[in-house]
């Protein structure tokens, strides 16, 4: 993430147990709404892009499983991800040592976890106020930089049902990998609406419509075109091959096409010898 260019490309990856907030937090950021019903999600991808005036940032979100009946999964996400972010909740002490499992994790695949952007977010702050807290801040400061001095680490608590300290999750990112020194402020967002993508394993493509491929919304376009041009009695003329243009021949009518043309010349070549 230090390296820039023209367009850079990065991949945030969400990691935590199941029922933390994970995919709350992800949607209050991105769509800012929330949803009190809980969905168990396998996995989740959004995608959207920045101008930062001198460059693109592309950024992908990753929304994992919190629980390991993946682990094939996990294991590839947590290889090609380009910064982390671990969520617990503050009135859940078994989330919390979920999320030392995921630092395990990223030590073990990683060799250049030191060097990787994490940010350990705490939701569900609003339950802190009704005595249901069970991991406080300094519980996480303390076993973070005791053990893991040297991680390139941040630590918040926030709150995705009231909008708490959400953006600053996402802003922590931009001051580990020293983003915020090329970030102008006018910074402006190319994808207003992220794209999501779920995983195979989450959902069925029974009763989906296949989407068109671009040859085909070209071939569609172009068609428009040209009835729009023969309606205002001009005429258009179609750069795009259409399906029937490209379909490939048979092989059985390749074989009676070149038949008939040898039959063709054997028949010229005979009446051209005969002698009336």
């Amino acid at each position: 993430m230090s390296a820039m260019s023209d367009s850079e490309h990065i991949r945030l990856v969400i990691l935590g147990g199941q029922g933390v907030g994970k995919s709350c937090i992800v949607k209050r950021f991105l769509f800012n709404t929330y949803c009190t019903k809980y969905r168990s999600t396998v996995e989740d991808l959004y995608n959207k892009e920045y101008d930062l005036g001198t460059m693109v940032l592309k950024v992908d979100i990753l929304d994992t499983a919190g629980d390991m009946e993946f682990p094939a999964m996990r294991r590839l996400c947590v290889a090609t991800a380009h910064a982390f972010l671990l969520v617990y909740s503050v009135a859940s002490a078994t989330s919390f040592d979920m999320v030392k499992q995921c630092f395990e994790e990223i030590i073990e695949t990683r060799n250049d976890y030191e060097e990787i952007p994490i940010v350990v977010a705490g939701n569900k702050l609003d339950l802190a106020t009704n005595g249901t807290r069970e991991i406080t801040i300094e519980d996480v400061s303390e076993w973070i930089y005791c053990k893991l001095p040297k991680l390139r680490v941040k630590i918040l608590e926030c709150s995705a049902k009231d909008d708490l300290n959400i953006k600053e999750v996402f802003r922590a990112f931009l001051h580990l990998s020293k983003l915020s020194m090329t970030l102008p402020s006018s910074a402006t967002v190319l994808n207003e609406t992220p794209l999501k993508r779920r995983s195979s394993a989450y959902i069925s493509n029974k009763g989906k419509k296949r989407a068109d491929s671009p040859f085909l919304e070209r071939t569609k376009s172009a068609g428009a075109t040209a009835g729009a041009a023969e309606a205002e009695g001009g005429t258009a003329c179609l750069d795009v091959a259409t399906p029937q243009q490209i379909k490939p021949r048979s092989r059985s009518l390749i074989r009676r096409s070149s038949r008939k043309a040898k039959q063709q010349i054997r028949d010229a070549h005979t009446d051209e010898c005969n002698i009336s």
